[in-house]
């Protein structure tokens, strides 16, 4: 058996890596935020997927968490950034709403981009989740080509409960795992569920004792992966990728064009200081 590599000083500053055998596993490492997905996160992502992506000791990718949560998601101070132009050509030096909307919808093609590194990426990548795994986090896990978790996972397509249509990966990759019942349920209610329901309806493959045990076998099926020809594993993810990949395509941009003229909506204000107030939201459809 050979040793898990020492941590090495990582070049990222929310990730790290550790590499074992032919298997590398990339950590979501911001445990003090619960690994709350802020700009720093959509960055380093696909600099990190690329690089293991073109590493040919590595033939396959397990992406796991530091700390209590997998992800609560999208940093909420990140929603601030998303269609901000600063100061622009406006009356009184504001910028239009065509400027705020071609900003947004360039910066919501930016984060699905980031996203989509993990299904993007030519090895196989497998989702080790525990704790909570909120918005962002289901986007990211579902990017994956598969996933596990610990009995203790948490998942929620949270974003309607925040007043925002989930922009950068769920709803088109949600119908490729689920029945389109199962994926509605979710996405209108915004309920959490817990490992037990996701493993019945078929979000995850497998459920372990807890999180070490998930990290383990999420490790278990990479290394049996890694053990078969890389170059059949890579055709094999190239093809599986490509049966679906105009219609992921297809709902990315549509999204992308949809809430290019919503993320400034009243129930979204609501929504965030609702959030900060520790209050229920009374949305009122603006």
């Amino acid at each position: 058996m050979t040793d898990i590599t020492e941590p090495e000083k990582s070049p990222y500053t929310v990730l790290s890596v550790e590499r074992e055998g032919h298997v590398a596993t990339l950590f979501l490492d911001r445990p003090e935020k619960r690994n709350a997905m802020g700009m720093p996160f959509f960055a380093e992502l696909p600099e990190a997927m690329a690089e293991l992506g073109r590493d040919r000791d590595i033939r396959a990718i397990v992406v796991a968490a530091k700390g209590p949560h997998f992800s609560v998601g999208l940093d909420l101070s990140t929603l601030a950034d998303v269609g901000n132009p600063g100061s622009g050509s406006g009356s009184n030096g504001a910028p239009s709403a065509a400027e705020i909307g071609r900003r947004t919808h360039a910066d919501v093609l930016r984060l699905q981009a980031a996203i989509s590194s993990a299904a993007d990426c030519p090895k196989p990548v497998i989702a080790a989740v525990h704790g909570y795994c909120i918005g962002g986090a289901v986007d990211l896990i579902t990017s994956c080509d598969i996933r596990v978790c610990a009995a203790d996972a948490i998942f929620s397509v949270r974003e309607t409960k925040m007043a925002i249509v989930a922009d950068i990966g769920s709803l088109a990759r949600l119908p490729l795992v689920l029945s389109m019942g199962q994926v509605a349920e979710l996405v209108y209610t915004g309920r959490d569920i817990d490992a037990e329901r996701a493993a019945q309806i078929g979000l995850v493959n497998h459920v372990f004792d807890d999180a070490d045990a998930a990290v383990a076998g999420a490790r278990a099926i990479a290394a049996e992966i890694a053990a078969n020809s890389p170059v059949a594993v890579e055709g094999s993810k190239a093809v599986l990728s490509q049966v679906h990949r105009a219609q992921v395509d297809a709902a990315q941009r549509y999204v992308a064009a949809w809430n290019a003229g919503q993320l400034r909506s009243h129930d979204l204000t609501e929504a965030v200081t609702a959030f900060f107030e520790r209050r229920p939201p009374e949305f009122k459809g603006r």
